[in-house]
């Protein structure tokens, strides 16, 4: 059997959103996301995370007064998936 990585999953998963992310802010611009412009779009991608890691909890909260919308959704995935693989790396390291 295979030696399989937890971190391995959550690290896949997390990069898969990252892509998902571009994917959306290119289909949100109303331009392509492949090519050359993938690049582009998966920095973009990674700044609006940033972004919304820097908002703070206020800002992210899913009951406030506007929807939350297709790209939040997975914004708010990511960050989890990243909160995850802290608390999996904490545990470790424990």
């Amino acid at each position: 059997m295979r030696y399989t990585d937890e971190l391995d999953a959550l690290r896949a998963a997390r990069d898969a959103l990252r892509r998902r992310i571009a994917e959306r802010l290119a289909l949100e611009a109303g331009a392509p996301v492949e090519g050359a412009s993938l690049e582009a779009w998966l920095t973009a991608a990674d700044e609006a995370v940033e972004t919304w890691e820097s908002e703070g909890e206020e800002a992210q909260d899913s009951r406030a007064f506007r929807p939350i919308g297709p790209l939040q959704d997975l914004l708010t995935d990511h960050a989890a998936l990243v909160e995850r693989i802290a608390e999996t790396l904490d545990r470790r390291l424990s």
